[in-house]
Parts: structure tokens; C-alpha cells; sequence
């Protein structure tokens, strides 16, 4: 997977590509999928959501560049397989998920790979965490209707957020770096993502 579908794709960054190959994919899919955990897609999880592909979760992390001292806030923490991925990447991740089915199993997934710097919050990530605010990344792993304001304000001075916005024939996946009251965007490229369901994403029943 490391070499196949991420390095020979443009993932660089040998911390992302370490952390991508230390955490297990196959223990974050249901039994029915572990045989195609390592496939270069998407697979379905519970809650009618998705883990996200190999390339997606490696792109998120290299444009987040994180060096290993940041907080992480990350946005549809699903699975909980990004969450492990960046809690090799920075000091402290903090997931919020809406699902609390998905939050349980997860929890339990990063326990038995002693996981410590990374907790999981139920409730909606489109609010972000205003009283742990700031952090220096934020990744959100649902489409956004548009730049989501909230979370943009809750980026520390010189931090990265990253989160695919909708668009009419595929979302793009966009980093935004905080510079003073200004952001510089900058697009990665075309993805898919479930929509970002809460007050400042979608309506619940989007699809």
C-alpha cells in the first residue's frame, strides 16, 4: 500500500508514509471487508458511513504537514483510522463523531493498539471544539457546503485546516493555512466524501 498506491502518487512526507504503514487498516472495517482493507478505495463501515481510501487519508495528513507538536481536531473521526494515523503525526488529536456506535467501537480499536494521545467526542463536528480552541490542524472528513466558517476561527495563526467542499460534479479536497484574520486556500484535488451533517453542513438525510 505504502509504496503502491502512496508514494507513486505523490505522498512525500516519510513521517505520513511511516505512520500509514504502522497502523493496522484491517482492524477498522468490518470482518466482511478486512480482505479488501488494503484496496485503493473506499469501504463501507457501520452507520451507513465509509472509511475513507488509503490515498485520501495520506493526502489529508501530508497537507496538514504536521511535525509531531500540533493538536489535532479532527471532523468525522469514522472509524477511527485517521485518528490513529494522526496520532503518529501530532502531540494530541481530539475526534468528534456523530455516530456513537462508530465512536464505542473505535474507542476500542485505538485501546488495543495503546493509543493514548487521541480521544474520541460524540456530538457535531461542524461546531468544532470552541473551548479547546485553538489548534494548530484540523481535519474534516465530510464534505462541507462551503468554507466552514466556525472551524476556520477555531485554526491557530499559521495552522492548516483541510476539508473537501461540494461541488457540482465532485468535492474538492482544499487546505486552508491561517495567516493573521486571512487564509490562503490552495486545492489538493477532486474527491468523495459522505456529506458533513450538522449546524454548519448539511441537513441530516443528505446524501
Amino acid at each position: 500500500m505504502v509504496e503502491r498506491q502512496l508514494r507513486r502518487r505523490g505522498i512525500g512526507d516519510e513521517r505520513v508514509l511511516a505512520a500509514m504503514g504502522e497502523v493496522p487498516r484491517e482492524l477498522f472495517v468490518p470482518e466482511a471487508q478486512q480482505r479488501r482493507a488494503y484496496a485503493d478505495a473506499a469501504l463501507p463501515i457501520a452507520a451507513g458511513q465509509t472509511i475513507s481510501q488509503p490515498w485520501i487519508v495520506a493526502a489529508i495528513c501530508q497537507a496538514l504537514q504536521l511535525r509531531g507538536d500540533e493538536r489535532v481536531l479532527e471532523v468525522g473521526s469514522g472509524s477511527g483510522y485517521s485518528t490513529a494515523v494522526l496520532s503518529r503525526l501530532g502531540a494530541q488529536v481530539t475526534g468528534i463523531e456523530r455516530h456513537e456506535a462508530l465512536v464505542d467501537t473505535a474507542r476500542e480499536v485505538l485501546a488495543r493498539l495503546g493509543v493514548e494521545n487521541a480521544r474520541l467526542l460524540v456530538g457535531d463536528g461542524s461546531r468544532g471544539l470552541p473551548d479547546a480552541a485553538p489548534f494548530e490542524a484540523i481535519a474534516i472528513h465530510a464534505t462541507a457546503p462551503a468554507p466552514p466558517l466556525t472551524l476556520l476561527g477555531q485554526l491557530a495563526d499559521g495552522g492548516r485546516l483541510v476539508v473537501p467542499l461540494a461541488g457540482e460534479r465532485a468535492d474538492m479536497l482544499t487546505v486552508f493555512q491561517r495567516q493573521g484574520d486571512e487564509f490562503l486556500r490552495e486545492e489538493i484535488g477532486p474527491c468523495r466524501f459522505v456529506p458533513l451533517i450538522g449546524e454548519e453542513g448539511f441537513e441530516p438525510g443528505t446524501s
